[in-house]
């Protein structure tokens, strides 16, 4: 009887083991990798964005992580990395949001050159359908604890040419990711609604520091997105971006 209850408890401590041995793994594997900022660049691909503007957007996009400005910022970090993802949205529903391009970390300049040409290359994987900016900042925000790393500060940055379309109120989505402890900013392209950047601060934006950008029209959207993407991974007033690069060699 000894004997048996010695056999069950050595199966049982066994069993433990193996548990530990299995659990132990999953846990490293779920370890986050800390970043100055997490960043989601949503870019509208609603049925306003023809294969032309859309493209305009990618290669300003790239442009942008190609500046000698941007690769500075990034690297006068606390931390010296970021992190980020970029999500194609249109209207509400299941298929008009999409992950174009994973997680990426960039620590370094030949990282900042790699995303550049992920984002030059990016395909375009939502065809058209409204313009859903609160269905679209509700889906960005999801992709914060789905990736591999964790920021000191959270940004959506919501790049459009459209007001929002009412199916998911914006208001709503804007103050959920507030409450997570996210920002979102706009890029407001003024090409058809000459007020758009006014919806904008007023319906889309908020969290710490949030601000718009406007662009006069797509060809004006890689000036634009250069100057939001200092300012965001700065993290400074727009009255000191021109001051940027010297303030980050000056800290270095």
């Amino acid at each position: 009887m000894t004997r048996l209850v010695q056999s069950r408890s050595c199966h049982c401590l066994l069993l433990v083991l193996l548990a530990l041995g299995l659990l132990l793994p999953s846990r490293a594997a779920r370890a986050e990798i800390p970043v100055d900022l997490q960043l989601v660049l949503a870019i509208d691909a609603s049925s306003s964005v023809d294969f032309d503007e859309f493209n305009l957007m990618a290669n300003g996009l790239a442009h942008a992580f190609r500046d000698e400005r941007v690769k500075q910022a990034i690297s006068s970090g606390a931390l010296g990395a970021i992190a980020v993802t970029v999500v194609q949205w249109a209207s509400a529903g299941t298929n008009a949001q999409h992950v174009s391009v994973p997680w990426q970390l960039v620590d370094s300049p030949a990282a900042s050159e790699a995303l550049a040409d992920t984002l030059q290359m990016m395909p375009r994987d939502v065809d058209g359908g409204g313009t859903s900016i609160g269905n679209a900042i509700r889906y960005a925000s999801r992709q914060f604890p789905a990736g591999p790393y964790r920021g000191l500060r959270q940004v959506i940055d919501v790049s459009g040419d459209g007001i929002d379309n009412g199916v998911d109120p914006v208001r709503e989505a804007r103050d959920e990711a507030v409450g997570q402890g996210i920002t979102v900013n706009g890029l407001a392209i003024l090409n058809e609604e000459k007020n758009l950047d006014r919806h904008y601060q007023d319906y889309v934006i908020g969290g710490p520091g949030a601000f718009v950008i406007d662009a006069a029209d797509y060809a004006d959207f890689s000036r634009a997105i250069l100057q939001k993407l200092i300012r965001e991974i700065s993290d400074v007033p727009i009255a000191q971006i021109d001051r940027v690069p010297a303030a980050i060699l000056a800290a270095r």
